[in-house]
């Protein structure tokens, strides 16, 4: 299944975003069954301008586009397909041995 990072401009302020999260997830658990949402970063700027980072498993970028629109408080940046994940251990420091 694609993995999508869905980047995401809000227009409520932090106070709002547990009601975000809790509308994200029932949207998904009742109408995008094939849709995982598996984590999300939040950002609040100086100005409380808040924005967030999620990363979804869908089956296409419309079905994500689909839920974003049902969920509603905010505009998408953009949506960016995952091409793989790396992690600081898979750039060792000392080269292994040919």
């Amino acid at each position: 299944m694609p993995k999508y990072v869905i980047e995401r401009d809000f227009s409520i302020g932090e106070e709002r975003m547990p009601e975000v999260g809790r509308r994200s997830r029932q949207i998904i658990e009742e109408q995008f069954p094939t849709v995982t949402w598996l984590h999300s970063h939040v950002t609040v700027d100086s100005e409380g301008h808040v924005r967030s980072f999620c990363v979804y498993e869908a089956p296409d970028e419309e079905t994500v586009r689909e839920h974003s629109r049902l969920l509603g408080w905010h505009k998408i940046v953009g949506i960016f397909e995952v091409a793989g994940d790396v992690t600081p251990e898979d750039f060792p420091l000392t080269p292994e041995p040919v």
